[in-house]
């Protein structure tokens, strides 16, 4: 069995923002040159999430909507968390979308059905974060 390690870097211009990383992950596996395995993409940040859902921008402003209703940025005062940081709401919303999927690899490709694609999802940028891509198998 094999390993592989890669690291993703983001520095989104804005506070939440939604990337699609599936060609950095399918990236990922052909430099890794497992063929038939798992390969496991996390966020390495608590205010940024890692899912799968489909590619298609009102699906992408629903979620954010959707989001903002659940736990709204502001008034920054109604969250016990902001006393010195405003991100309490990002947080919130990681905990909802999740931290990280594992996908399989068969054939040296992920292995999904006909509209998932992995997205990574930033809830208080304009920092460096990163995410991880770990790959096993042979």
């Amino acid at each position: 069995m094999k390993t592989y390690r890669k690291e993703l870097f983001f520095q989104l211009p804005t506070r939440r923002g939604l990337r699609n990383i599936t060609r950095d992950v399918q990236n990922a596996i052909t430099e890794s040159g497992i063929q038939e395995g798992l390969v496991l993409v996390n966020a390495m940040h608590i205010t940024a999430s890692v899912f799968i859902n489909d590619d298609e921008s009102g699906l992408h402003q629903d979620f954010e909507r959707w989001l903002e209703g659940l736990a709204p940025e502001k008034p920054y005062s109604q969250y016990a968390h902001n006393t010195y940081e405003d991100n309490a709401d990002g947080h919130l919303k990681r905990s909802v979308m999740g931290r990280e999927v594992v996908c399989a690899v068969t054939e040296g490709e992920l292995d999904f059905g006909p509209w998932e694609q992995i997205f990574y999802y930033e809830f208080d940028g304009k920092r460096n974060k990163r995410v991880l891509i770990k790959i096993i198998g042979a």
